[in-house]
C-alpha cells in the first residue's frame, strides 16, 4: 500500500524536518526597535513539541526584553495542499491580545513566513512580520524576524540562535 502525501512528508518532507526541531533550546535574543540600533539582548528559552502526530509542532519559549520577561507560543505545520509553511504566533509582548497568522515558502535550509499586524489606534496601514527559520546543523537553528512597514521597507526586528541542550 502506498503511503499518503502526510506520510511521506513526515518519512523524508517538510514534517520530517519540523519534526526534528523537537527538544529543549537555549539561545542569546536580541531585539531592534530602530533599523541597525541594538535594543537589547537576552537569554531564551524554547521548548519544540510535536502537535496531532506530527502534522504540527509548538514552539514555546521565554526571554526577556530589558529586564521584564515574556513568554510566547508558534504553532507550525506545513499545508501539503499549498505546499507553505504556516504558522499562527502569539507572545506577552510584541502581539498583545493579537494572534498573527503567517504562511509561506521553503527556503534552502528552512522556511520564510509572512503575515501582518496592526492597531486602528495608529491607522489602518497594517505592517508586515517576516520570521524566518534557518536549521544550521542537528543542533543549531535561528529564527529572526523583520517587521515590515506599509511602505515595504524591512528592519530586522529580533534575531535568535538557538543551541539543542535535549
Amino acid at each position: 500500500m502506498a503511503a499518503n502525501k502526510f506520510e511521506t512528508s513526515l518519512q523524508s518532507g517538510p514534517h520530517h524536518h519540523l519534526q526534528n526541531l523537537i527538544g529543549h533550546w537555549k539561545g542569546k535574543s536580541k531585539t531592534w526597535f530602530e533599523k541597525d540600533v541594538l535594543a537589547d539582548e537576552s537569554d531564551s528559552h524554547m521548548t519544540v513539541t510535536s502537535l496531532f502526530g506530527g502534522r504540527f509542532i509548538s514552539l514555546d519559549y521565554n526571554s526577556s526584553l530589558e529586564g521584564k520577561p515574556f513568554e510566547g507560543k508558534m504553532i507550525i505545520g506545513f499545508d501539503i495542499p499549498y505546499q507553505k509553511f504556516t504558522s499562527s504566533w502569539i507572545d506577552s509582548f510584541h502581539m498583545g491580545t493579537q494572534i498573527m497568522l503567517s504562511s509561506g515558502p521553503q527556503t534552502k535550509n528552512g522556511f520564510s513566513m509572512t503575515g501582518s499586524y496592526g492597531n486602528p489606534e495608529y491607522g489602518q496601514d497594517l505592517w508586515g512580520w517576516r520570521t524566518e527559520i534557518q536549521i544550521l546543523s542537528g543542533s543549531e537553528f535561528s529564527i529572526t524576524a523583520y517587521n515590515i512597514s506599509p511602505a515595504g521597507e524591512e528592519a530586522k526586528a529580533t534575531e535568535t540562535f538557538y543551541r539543542r541542550v535535549s
